[in-house]
């Protein structure tokens, strides 16, 4: 079978793409991208070239994009061009130069995407209505085929990114390698190795440009490339075809992997308006309980380091938590609760100690430590003046509930002469506050004792005495 037949028959197997795709290449001008253009075109696909200029080599730079321009005519074909400032980008962002480039290309890729597959669906309607007598199934496959970005990676690359993603410790997902398909980006050469496009190119008398940068070491993917796998070789001289063996392997055992992980969080997640409940026993119980909690922590970008931390916090008490820069997972009583970090989505908020603004739902909170005798203390409903020492953080701001109560300040029991205690129910009647408005009554709670219903009254229990130092003031401000 022939190199071409090999790379039809590697889209169809997989999948990749339909004859009546169009197609948009990454081209650099390297003898692999080049390889991509001229199996395409030998395939009659329909494919257009995109070019990214870095403009990280000099004249180099300029010479590869000069290159790619002539492709429009070998290719009869339009070549897309984008001049990047990457040092600069790279150097605001404080990123290297390689994450620079990736960022960059791949969120132009996606604009272009979107640009030429909207051009192309105009052109496609317009020729709908002028094409009125054919048949509708003629018409209708003219609108649907989709545009896809098709990059030349190939086998040995995925051998590099699969010892990589190894040492770097990525998991399972990672020895996958590189997808043969993500989305819209397809890479129909993983099949091929590099000898194997390099024989293609010499054979049909190609040209191509080479990046000097490739020969350099300073680069991971090169040294790997350059050093490490032909070192390994002399070793194991079958290292790229038992690696790429296992690539295929790996996949299936991802998918394995993956579907017993989806099979312990159906048991386990329990979704609340934007919050996921986890039964503590429950999730005890389940095995290997790192590897499920990771996989379930992940997606709230909670890194692997921080498992151990909650498998610290379902054997401790209440109030225990971690914090993402998106989340935070508590410990309450029998639960742990994955919550949104102080957003208006989020239903149980934590405060911490120097937290000074939280934003929620009905508006948003302003919290300010002060000594007594700095200011006046206001008395106004929306403004709590509480006692420092009596608050344990966090503070857990959340909706109120059946059975809370408090001891409501300027209360006390005409037998006792002690604060009394009120059901937060029957202080809502109490004060004639209707069914409407009591749905949107949030209180702060420290220590699992209601501190402030917000914006109404604070709790007995944190008031000002004579004997405070330190206040904290926490004003309310409706949305």
């Amino acid at each position: 079978m022939s190199f071409l037949q090999r790379f039809v028959e590697y889209i169809k197997n997989e999948n990749l793409f339909q004859e009546k795709d169009h197609l948009l290449l990454a081209v650099s001008g390297g003898i692999d991208s080049v390889v991509l253009c001229e199996l395409c075109r030998l395939a009659s696909f329909d494919f257009e070239i995109a070019h990214c200029n870095f403009q990280l080599r000099g004249a180099e730079s300029e010479r590869d994009e000069s290159f790619v321009r002539s492709l429009s005519d070998i290719n009869s074909t339009r070549v897309f061009i984008k001049r990047f400032e990457t040092e600069k980008y790279a150097a605001e962002k404080k990123i290297s130069i390689q994450v620079a480039a990736r960022e960059l290309r791949y969120e132009w890729f996606e604009e272009l995407l979107k640009e030429v597959s909207g051009n192309r669906y105009r052109v496609s309607s317009n020729n709908y209505e002028k094409n009125t007598t054919n048949s509708l199934s003629h018409r209708t496959s003219d609108i649907v085929h989709r545009t896809l970005l098709l990059t030349a990676h190939h086998a040995n690359d995925n051998i590099e990114t699969l010892m990589m993603n190894f040492f770097k410790g990525t998991g399972i997902r990672g020895l996958q390698g590189i997808l043969p398909k993500q989305g819209k980006i397809i890479r129909p050469l993983l099949f091929a190795k590099k000898r194997e496009i390099v024989s293609f190119a010499n054979e049909n008398n190609l040209s191509f440009v080479e990046d000097s940068s490739n020969l350099s070491d300073k680069y991971t993917r090169n040294y790997f490339r350059n050093q490490l796998i032909p070192s390994i070789q002399k070793v194991f001289p079958e290292v790229e075809e038992n690696l790429l063996h296992n690539i295929e392997r790996f996949k299936d055992a991802e998918m394995l992997y993956q579907q017993a992980v989806d099979l312990h969080k159906k048991k386990l997640l329990e979704f609340k308006d934007n919050e996921i409940h986890i039964p503590v026993l429950k999730l005890l119980k389940a095995q290997p309980l790192k590897t499920i909690i990771h996989e379930i922590i992940k997606e709230y970008s909670f890194t692997a380091h921080q498992t151990d931390e909650v498998i610290h916090i379902l054997k401790s008490g209440s109030g225990r938590y971690i914090s993402s820069a998106t989340h935070k997972i508590i410990k309450d009583r029998k639960w742990i609760i994955i919550s949104p970090r102080n957003t208006s989505e989020a239903s149980n908020i934590l405060i911490d100690e120097h937290d000074s603004k939280i934003i929620f739902e009905n508006g948003q909170l302003e919290i300010i430590k002060i000594e007594k005798g700095e200011s006046s203390l206001s008395t106004e409903s929306s403004i709590a003046t509480i006692d420092a020492k009596d608050i344990i953080y966090p503070l857990l701001l959340r909706k109120w509930k059946q059975g809370d109560y408090f001891y409501p300040l300027g209360m006390q029991n005409k037998a006792s002469g002690r604060p009394g205690k009120k059901k937060l129910s029957r202080f809502f009647i109490d004060q004639k506050i209707s069914i409407a408005d009591k749905e949107k009554i949030w209180v702060i709670e420290s220590n699992k004792k209601i501190a402030w219903i917000v914006g109404r009254r604070i709790d007995d229990r944190f008031k000002i005495t004579a004997v405070t130092k330190d206040i904290v003031i926490i004003k309310f401000n409706a949305q």
